[in-house]
């Protein structure tokens, strides 16, 4: 790309392109990184700087970008078909992949319902749930209930059982009611990550609150949705498994549905296939996304128990229909992929690597304590986090103004690392193919980047 095309198309992207989740004010005088390749763990700009994608590109990579299995998986299936549509017609990919999850997901999960995106399969979960139960003549229960610090999507919904208000506040005139559930308190902050001293505690407290919620409304709740293990986009929150174990206890003793939307953290990205094996158990309906496709293309799953699809089969007439779907439902180019990233994960033997370099991250992080004004570090599989803090025996932030995680981000750039943060909280969210060698540089890197930010 010569230096007149690069700056043709920075013009453009300024004047036309809306990015998500951005303050496009802060690009008035500074342009978005235009990324021109991407190989591996690494993304290459248009004059050839190389960077750490440290975030799997917004939590979906898992096998590196550009891998070679992928790309031909994509070019077999495009000498068959591209896009068909999904309700009347079926295809191969499709099928394969439905009885793929079934296989490795958590026993009890029977069936398959594809969409396009993480937000529309929690839209999926939540409608399923809810005509469930007014199908089997339980009409009252039409709630939701769902933790604090939650993110389920963008879609409203989606939102209504969403639980941070940085982005769900102003939208809450458009949101359906729903019961919101103190999560586990497990470090000595208020938000954080499990100690042994807390966690039993934390734990007791957060189910407890759960079954009282439960004991006074469970009549009116159809499903409790949660991110089993790790509330991502709230903080990088972990849970003990013991949690999600007593969560599902209280769903079953209380007839309320277990919604586990395992988007993020699906996929082998907590040191397991599906994070609710921690708990060792099965929801009632599990939402996939993200790194279903191994962060290639878009595709989303939902899946339910046989109990909650026999309560839609029936005779045309009873009007129990599940009247939903979207154009692009189970595309066979996005099946493939996934399939194509199955195979992968049995063939190289992608989760016995996920736990050697889950161990040497847990290695890795303590070279991070000994720097000022950073606390609470965490870590659960390939993902792990800290946070800015003025003091780390309180937890009490800094000022937002001060906007520190965003400062951590500008300058990781200039050290070829994507460090996004979420506020003031940095973290990792590492792809699968990450090499030892390639973590302790990426773990070099990010504390040269503090010691110039003064945090030594």
């Amino acid at each position: 790309m010569t230096p007149a095309e690069k700056r043709e198309l920075l013009h453009k992207d300024r004047e036309r392109v809306w990015h998500p989740f951005t303050q496009m004010k802060d690009y008035a005088e500074r342009d978005h990184l235009l990324i021109e390749k991407a190989e591996g763990l690494y993304l290459y700009d248009a004059d050839g700087n190389r960077y750490y994608d440290t975030v799997s590109s917004w939590w979906v990579n898992v096998h590196g970008h550009g891998h070679p299995r992928i790309k031909q998986a994509i070019a077999r299936q495009l000498e068959d078909t591209d896009h068909i549509m999904f309700s009347g017609f079926t295809h191969r990919p499709a099928i394969e992949l439905a009885d793929k999850l079934i296989e490795i997901a958590p026993p009890g999960l029977g069936k398959v319902f594809y969409s396009d995106n993480g937000s529309t399969a929690v839209e999926v979960a939540l409608k399923m749930s809810f005509q469930y139960w007014q199908h089997v003549g339980r009409p009252g229960k039409t709630k939701f209930a769902f933790l604090e610090h939650s993110y389920h999507g963008d879609t409203l919904g989606a939102v209504s059982v969403g639980g941070v208000d940085l982005y769900h506040a102003t939208f809450r005139p458009l949101l359906f009611d729903a019961y919101r559930v103190t999560a586990p308190r497990i470090s000595r902050w208020e938000n954080g990550s499990p100690t042994p001293e807390a966690a039993e505690h934390g734990v007791a407290e957060a189910l407890e609150a759960v079954k009282r919620l439960f004991e006074s409304s469970a009549d009116e709740i159809a499903g409790f949705i949660i991110e089993p293990m790790v509330q991502a986009a709230g903080g990088i929150l972990i849970h003990p498994a013991a949690y999600v174990a007593g969560v599902r206890e209280l769903c079953t003793r209380y007839e309320v549905h277990l919604i586990a939307d395992e988007v993020a953290v699906g996929f082998g990205r907590t040191g397991t296939m599906f994070a609710c094996e921690h708990a060792g158990i099965t929801p009632d309906l599990l939402i996939l996304s993200k790194g279903l496709t191994a962060g290639i293309m878009p595709l989303a799953a939902t899946l339910c128990t046989d109990r909650i699809y026999e309560a839609f089969y029936d005779d045309y007439e009873t009007m129990k229909t599940f009247f939903h779907g979207h154009s692009f439902t189970g595309n066979p180019l996005a099946c493939a992929v996934a399939l194509e990233s199955l195979r992968l994960f049995e063939e190289e033997r992608v989760l016995e690597h996920v736990r050697t370099i889950s161990e040497a991250l847990r290695g890795q992080l303590p070279r991070f304590e000994p720097f000022r004004h950073l606390g609470n570090i965490r870590q659960l599989g390939m993902i792990a986090a800290f946070d800015l803090v003025q003091d780390t025996e309180t937890g009490k932030a800094f000022p937002s103004s001060e906007r520190r995680g965003y400062h951590v981000y500008l300058e990781a750039l200039k050290e070829g690392l994507i460090l996004r943060p979420l506020g003031d909280t940095i973290y990792y969210w590492l792809p699968h193919c990450t090499s030892e060698e390639q973590l302790h540089d990426i773990v070099d890197r990010t504390c040269a980047v503090l010691e110039r930010l003064g945090y030594r």
